[in-house]
């Protein structure tokens, strides 16, 4: 499934993990395009979702409240969030200024943040 906007969100469900591929600038206007994609994480159950943002070009406090809020739910549901980068400088810069990018489990590798094993 794919929506489009001034961003695209697609999903992707491989053998074992849950791939949300966020590509453009994410906004408010986008957050309908999020909920969709983490009901389907939810629906799906994987292990591990993984969230690539090398591709977002701007993000602002909606995309951070999406990511802390699906953390959350994963955490209490004994699964694991990745994210995957590099982040454009914006994103970093919104991680930054709120302290939040130690609560995710972070890589710019795609080889690690897709093994379903937790390595």
């Amino acid at each position: 499934m794919q929506w489009d906007n001034r961003a695209t969100v697609k999903v992707t469900c491989h053998d074992r993990v849950f791939e949300i591929s966020v590509r453009g600038e994410v906004d408010y206007d986008e957050d309908d395009l999020l909920q969709a994609a983490w009901a389907e994480a939810e629906e799906s159950a994987r292990r591990v979702t993984v969230v690539d943002l090398s591709r977002v070009t701007f993000a602002d406090s909606g995309l951070l409240n999406a990511l802390l809020e699906a953390w959350q739910q994963h955490r209490a549901d004994g699964r694991e969030l990745r994210l995957l980068g590099p982040f454009h400088p914006s994103v970093e810069r919104l991680f930054t200024l709120t302290g939040t990018r130690d609560h995710f489990t972070v890589t710019d590798s795609r080889t690690r943040a897709m093994r379903a094993d937790g390595a």
